[in-house]
């Protein structure tokens, strides 16, 4: 489920958790009377540096006048995980962490507002994933791994027919060693039903063909990959992976 106004309204693979970890939930918010809904959709499709410190420095100001506002504290999460996008397509690791930092901070907020969030608990596993990545597994996977499993048990648990969550749990099946659960098959189930809940989510797809390409299954990878760029040609992951999938 989205979050809900009190109002009544509604490392091999670190780059990848960079660029595919948020799905379409602003083109959902978009509909409602969220005024920066719209751009949030546009940042998570585009990346554009501009727009995302636009909207950062927007966010702010609105927690700057309702710190306890765990919408805004979830979108600002989404806007400092974009950042980090980008800090690692620049290749500035130290920013990226930083921004990986800011976002975790900002959603364990949202969390304390509104536990009953199955997106925000979703969006910390992810970004404890993302924390593992950047500061090197061998390290911090001990202290964030177990984690990355207790939030998406509970984003579950919560709501078990929410595609962000299945995304979620497939990249923990995709991203974590065997020997500490990982499972490709599992991924590719979540990443399905998923889409099977809701087919419009570009990054999910990407998702998808990248766990195809790790069972060496190029065939269906390609054909994933088509449905991401088809829903979102702006995609520079999707398009990187195409082209990865074409060597």
């Amino acid at each position: 489920m989205l979050i809900v106004r009190k109002t009544g309204r509604v490392g091999v693979l670190a780059s990848a958790i960079a660029l595919g970890m948020i799905c379409s939930d602003f083109a959902v918010l978009a509909q409602t009377d969220d005024p920066l809904a719209a751009p949030l959709e546009s940042a998570r499709r585009q990346r554009d540096p501009a727009q995302l410190e636009s909207l950062r420095t927007q966010l702010q100001q609105r927690l700057s006048q309702n710190p306890n506002d765990a919408v805004s504290q979830y979108e600002l999460a989404t806007v400092e995980s974009f950042l980090a996008d980008v800090a690692e397509m620049r290749k500035d690791k130290k920013a990226a962490a930083a921004a990986v930092d800011n976002a975790v901070e900002a959603v364990q907020r949202s969390i304390q507002l509104n536990e009953k969030s199955a997106d925000a608990h979703s969006l910390l596993a992810d970004l404890y994933g993302r924390k593992i990545g950047l500061g090197g597994g061998m390290f911090l996977g001990p202290r964030f791994g177990p984690k990355i499993g207790e939030e998406n048990k509970r984003a579950m648990a919560l709501d078990d027919k929410n595609p962000r969550v299945w995304a979620s749990t497939g990249r923990q099946y995709l991203m974590a060693p065997k020997t500490f659960g990982g499972d490709v098959s599992k991924a590719i189930d979540s990443f399905k039903k998923s889409l099977t809940l809701d087919p419009n989510q570009d990054e999910t797809w990407v998702w998808l063909a990248k766990a195809y390409e790790k069972q060496s299954d190029k065939a269906n990878a390609r054909d994933a990959i088509q449905h991401a760029l088809q829903l979102n040609p702006q995609s520079q992951w999707a398009q990187e992976t195409s082209k990865s999938l074409e060597k």
